[in-house]
């Protein structure tokens, strides 16, 4: 066995062991409850232990809108409605993931102490109301969300039902007010060693006479004073990354403290409706502070832009990006069984979409699907937001018993929980290297698309149910074979160093145009691309042309001719191979894609934004050539994924999903054993429109 475990971790097979990532070894199925909302109707709350009962749910998040029910005035506490929340729902064999109110302060808080309420970048205080309108630097905010906490700690701290914390929801803002500018300034000293001269070159600020000649004329970028200092945005973002985490930890400093046996999270999001990774946060940090890596998904199946397909790969692409944060499984803590009511246009899930999107979860990672709402809320902005109970309160409507399908088959499958999901091939993402580039004032103003750009180039490999990881560039990327880097505008020297170590010891690196440019401080690379870059890959990049939309070229590649938009990098090449040449333009004939042989692996270079059909052929040749393996040996449509994860050392659980409208086939070329009926199968296997088989296979040795 520790002979097999270590071949398997020379082939770059990450971690086989299981990770319990909350109190209790389960998949974890339920959501979001608001009891407090029916405290008046105690015959709905006694309904829903029924409901939640028959659609087979364990879990539940409890508490994150409910400081005015806890603390309706200030010093008064009113605890006794969730203690008997509590206890109903230990009775029934459920959990509970107690939230920190932090999201939604009362109405009292902000009228007796109006410091709390945030000021926006033009520095208006606002109102009260929404949620996330509080300031992080206010003391009196932190000392108000530490006092609620400590008594939640202190009276359910022991409570059997408890399994995790989850810290306030979905943190997110920024406050321009007196007390963060001058913590933005104090954040400022730290990082430039108290020293004006260093932060004045950092940000460059001779350019248009904006040198900065003491501590106290730093302000925080606004539309009516200074927002065109590279440099200041960039480092504003990571203060506000820096001051949220500094709040969060003052916020679970009582739950440390009393329950340090209790894991900690807060729902990460995306950005939607295009389905990236939330832009407002350094995610890669702020892992570092949970114990375990959670996020709200709310895709737009069936809309009008894209295939179901398209969306499956994003919504794939960011768990596997928040998995890949901390390596190991995440947590599903928000979606919806049905429709949001946020968008412009709220359309319901069809018929079997919310049980494939369920299995999805699983398949790249999660041990929990979780939604919200559990009962629908009678008044306000979210009455018609999606939930397991309806208006209706009927168990027999469709929803509903499309969530019990997927409780009941959770429940088949308790061994997943903890498991793995090794990888051979990570591809980077980088929020910073995001708004530096999202602030250049070059290139196309719609077209710079990082984070697009960088799932673009994980579809490749979604498309083809080979695993990846998606790494940030503080992580260890050493046991990989392949690492693809797109477009990373942002490098410091470190990552520069590391990337060219990482070819030397004999991996594959694949990069892309518009990558190395700037250094950490968003200023341009002196005498072009850095020398380590120059030796890894090759070659000089010399300009990159930007094209209007309607511009076309296009790269010659293997035979065939592949589209090209958007952007073009003209090559100086040195010691690379090309392999790609352009089309047309002041360019034609020029080299497009290189390879580069140094130390003993190999460096690609792709300077030019090329179609979908590139993408596929270009890395199905590198997964042949590093002999990159699918969980399952298959042959497999592209709207159809084959995902799993590693049972333990002998066998996968692997789910086969259909993300299209049509029935599609799919062929096995190896025995699989459906988990349902416990029937072997191989050969050719028809899934039915959004139809999920799942499978278990012996691991290939």
């Amino acid at each position: 066995m520790v002979q097999k475990v270590k071949s398997l971790i020379e082939k770059g097979c990450l971690i086989l062991e299981k990770k319990q990532v909350t109190k209790v070894s389960k998949l974890l199925h339920g959501g979001d409850y608001n009891p407090e909302q029916w405290i008046n109707y105690p015959e709905v709350l006694e309904q829903d232990i029924e409901f939640l009962r028959i659609a087979n749910t364990n879990a539940f998040s409890i508490g994150m809108f409910s400081w005015a029910t806890l603390e309706p005035t200030e010093g008064v506490y009113n605890f006794e409605w969730l203690d008997e929340v509590f206890d109903r729902i230990y009775k029934m064999g459920g959990h509970i993931l107690l939230a920190t109110p932090s999201g939604a302060r009362p109405a009292w808080m902000s009228q007796k102490y109006p410091e709390v309420l945030r000021t926006d970048a033009e520095r208006r205080k606002m109102l009260h109301g929404g949620r996330h309108n509080h300031c992080f630097s206010s003391p009196i905010y932190r000392e108000k969300i530490q006092n609620i906490n400590r008594k939640l700690a202190e009276r359910y701290g022991d409570h059997p039902a408890l399994i995790m914390w989850h810290v306030s929801n979905e943190y997110g803002g920024e406050c321009h007010c007196d007390l963060c500018q001058e913590n933005f300034r104090e954040f400022l000293k730290v990082k430039y060693d108290n020293d004006l001269d260093k932060l004045n070159h950092a940000w460059w600020s001779t350019f248009w006479s904006h040198t900065i000649t003491d501590w106290s004329q730093i302000e925080s970028p606004s539309p009516i004073g200074e927002n065109a200092v590279h440099g200041m945005n960039l480092d504003w973002r990571r203060f506000v990354t820096h001051q949220t985490i500094d709040f969060y930890k003052t916020e679970v400093e009582p739950l440390r403290e009393i329950t340090p046996e209790i894991p900690l999270t807060t729902n990460f999001m995306a950005d939607n409706p295009d389905l990236i990774p939330f832009q407002g946060l350094d995610y890669s940090q702020f892992a570092k502070e949970v114990d375990v890596v959670t996020w709200d998904a709310y895709p737009t199946w069936h809309n009008d832009r894209e295939s179901t397909a398209d969306v499956a790969m994003k919504v794939a692409f960011i768990d596997d990006l928040y998995r890949s944060l901390k390596q190991q499984p995440f947590l599903l803590l928000e979606s919806t069984p049905s429709a949001v009511n946020w968008i412009d246009y709220n359309k319901t899930k069809r018929p079997g979409m919310h049980y494939l999107s369920a299995m999805q979860m699983l398949a790249h990672g999660s041990d929990s699907n979780m939604y919200f709402q559990i009962r629908k809320s009678r008044g306000s902005s979210e009455k018609f937001h999606g939930a397991i109970i309806d208006h209706d309160m009927d168990m027999n409507n469709r929803v509903f018993q499309e969530v019990k399908k997927v409780g009941d088959q959770m429940a088949k499958m308790p061994e997943l929980a903890g498991s793995p999901k090794p990888a051979e091939v990570a591809v980077l993402y980088d929020w910073e290297s995001n708004w530096a580039i999202d602030d250049a004032q070059s290139f196309g103003e719609d077209s710079r698309l990082y984070p697009q750009t960088v799932q673009e180039h994980y579809r490749a490999f979604w498309a083809k149910d080979i695993p990846v990881d998606v790494i940030t560039k503080e992580q260890n990327w050493d046991s990989y074979k392949l690492l693809v880097v797109p477009m990373l505008y942002l490098m410091d020297a470190q990552t520069i160093e590391r990337l060219q170590k990482f070819v030397e010891k004999g991996g594959t690196l694949v990069s892309t145009y518009i990558t190395g440019v700037v250094d950490e401080h968003d200023l341009v690379h002196l005498g072009g691309w850095p020398k380590p870059l120059q030796e890894t890959f090759g070659l000089k990049p010399l300009e990159t042309d930007t094209l209007y939309p309607k511009d076309r070229n296009a790269v010659t590649y293997a035979g065939k001719s592949y589209e090209m938009k958007d952007y073009g990098t003209v090559l100086d090449v040195e010691s690379a191979k090309p392999v790609a040449f352009y089309e047309e333009d002041y360019y034609q004939n020029q080299p497009a894609v290189t390879s580069h042989e140094w130390g003993e692996g190999k460096a690609y270079y792709i300077g030019a934004r090329l179609e979908r059909a590139f993408h596929d052929d270009f890395y199905g040749r590198l997964i042949e050539d590093l002999d990159l393996k699918a969980i399952v040996s298959a042959e497999a449509p592209a709207s159809v994924s084959i995902q799993g994860r590693r049972m333990d050392e002998t066998t996968n659980l692997v789910f086969v999903m259909n993300f299209s409208e049509e029935s599609q086939v799919v062929y096995l070329n190896e025995e699989v054993v459906d988990i349902d009926g416990n029937q072997t199968m191989s050969g050719e296997l028809v899934l039915d429109p959004y139809e999920v088989k799942i499978v278990k296979n012996k691991i290939a040795q």
